[in-house]
């Protein structure tokens, strides 16, 4: 071969290798995204949050939104109690400011522990109790303490986030379909078949999203369940533990009654791990001071876990509310009211649906029983609106809500139930009395116009 041309094909072989080079650190430069773990990238986004920026964007551009959404309060609305206020302020004035116990503070825990026994008749020792930064870091720590990848985890859809917490432990998931005969509250019928190596069984009342409570005869069936298939496990298998999400226990309305697992059947107490929070029965959801109780030896491997994320609620407001869970009256006056106050809204709010639905419309509702929120249900799939677009899905129905009456409210599909259900949350956190009969006005001319 002449000289000149093995010269040229070098060259050539050269160009060949930098542009395939080249190549490959241009797909690696496109696949960054790619090389992330497995749970970011299969972890859903959320509804709610989808849903929200959806109603920022409408009220942005000057529509009307009666925001029914959020599982918060408007402080305007519903402060927290002026006590615990006071006492936050006066312990940053004390300059409590460091880092607080990872366990939470012993004098919080002793309070927590009065307040416990106090108003739930429930027994735990400070070395049962964990603090932490609301419910949310306390229920991770709990799912991280039982569960190993591939086991299993029974919940209820629909439900708030266990979904999510069992994707983050690449646990099995066990869903209970709830039904609106039993106002979305699972039964021990629903749960048994899962029972089987289950090793968390999450339980929450009153519910988020329902509303809605356990009745004293479901909540013990649940239990001696619980306590037999306990029973059957050998020396080394690992036990069915509950977590017990009483997040709103202080909130019921009329004869409800709020029951938990260990005053029903005490034997439940080496098997339960409740979480708590002063969140949602004093409208402290941003005070951040929520607690678990349960065996010592799962609360201290919840510590453990919480101590490497620094989940630990302000040193501040730990000691406010240290102070504040012991001052009995000013609590009662704060609940006498506070619940005054969500019970109307949710009552008139319910009364509105079934005027609507004796006039024909396609809508119910669940009679309140608890919590900030209202189980309504708009079924309209099939319908077609003025312009002639078909409500093929129940997205559409969403959407048709809020682009037609002003309505925001989170459809159950949102907390894990089958994407054609016709049942939504409705939270009253944000709702001001005198929109409640527009907001339903709203609705009804929404409705009379599908055919």
């Amino acid at each position: 071969m002449f000289p000149a041309k093995i010269k040229f094909l070098r060259v050539i072989s050269r160009a060949m290798q930098h542009t395939t080079q080249s190549r490959q650190n241009e797909a690696r430069t496109a696949n960054t995204y790619d090389s992330l773990s497995n749970l970011a990238e299969t972890l859903i986004g959320s509804e709610i949050i989808k849903l929200s920026g959806e109603i920022k964007e409408k009220i942005k551009q000057g529509n009307k939104i009666y925001n029914f959404t959020i599982g918060d309060f408007d402080p305007a609305i519903f402060p927290i109690p002026a006590e615990l206020e006071h006492e936050i302020i006066e312990a940053y004035k004390n300059h409590f400011t460091n880092y607080p116990a990872a366990e939470g503070n012993a004098d919080l825990r002793e309070a927590i522990a009065s307040f416990l026994q106090d108003r739930e008749k429930l027994t735990y020792t400070p070395a049962e109790i964990l603090v932490a930064s609301g419910g949310r870091p306390l229920i991770y720590g709990f799912f991280r303490t039982i569960a190993d990848k591939g086991d299993k985890i029974i919940y209820a859809v629909p439900s708030w986030n266990n979904n999510h917490y069992t994707h983050f432990v690449e646990g099995i998931h066990c869903e209970v379909q709830a039904s609106a005969e039993n106002h979305f509250m699972p039964s021990a019928k629903d749960i048994q078949p899962h029972l089987d190596g289950a090793v968390i069984l999450a339980l929450c009342s009153p519910q988020n999203p329902t509303g809605t409570t356990f009745q004293k005869e479901t909540l013990e069936e649940i239990c001696d369940m619980v306590l037999a298939e306990n029973k059957k496990r050998t020396a080394g298998q690992k036990k069915l533990y509950v977590l017990y999400d009483q997040m709103y226990w202080q909130l019921t309305y009329g004869d409800i009654k709020h029951y938990d697992p260990v005053l029903l059947r005490p034997e439940m107490k080496a098997y339960t791990v409740y979480v708590d929070a002063i969140s949602k029965c004093f409208a402290a959801t941003g005070v951040r001071v929520g607690w678990a109780m349960g065996p010592a030896n799962i609360i201290n491997k919840m510590k453990a876990i919480l101590s490497h994320i620094g989940a630990w609620a302000p040193m501040a407001e730990q000691k406010a509310v240290a102070k504040f869970l012991l001052q009995k009256e000013a609590i009662d006056n704060y609940l006498r009211h506070f619940k005054s106050e969500v019970s109307f809204r949710l009552e008139k709010i319910y009364e509105g649906f079934m005027q609507l639905r004796k006039e024909g419309l396609p809508v119910n509702a669940i009679a309140p029983q608890a919590a900030i929120y209202l189980t309504i249900q708009v079924n309209a799939v099939g319908k077609t609106t003025e312009k002639g677009a078909k409500l093929a899905e129940q997205k559409d129905v969403t959407d048709y809500l809020l682009n037609e009456a002003g309505l925001a409210v989170v459809p159950f599909y949102a907390f894990g139930a089958p994407k054609n259900s016709s049942w939504y949350r409705l939270s009253v956190g944000t709702c001001k009395k005198e929109e409640i009969n527009n907001m339903l006005a709203a609705l009804s001319n929404a409705l009379k116009k599908l055919k």
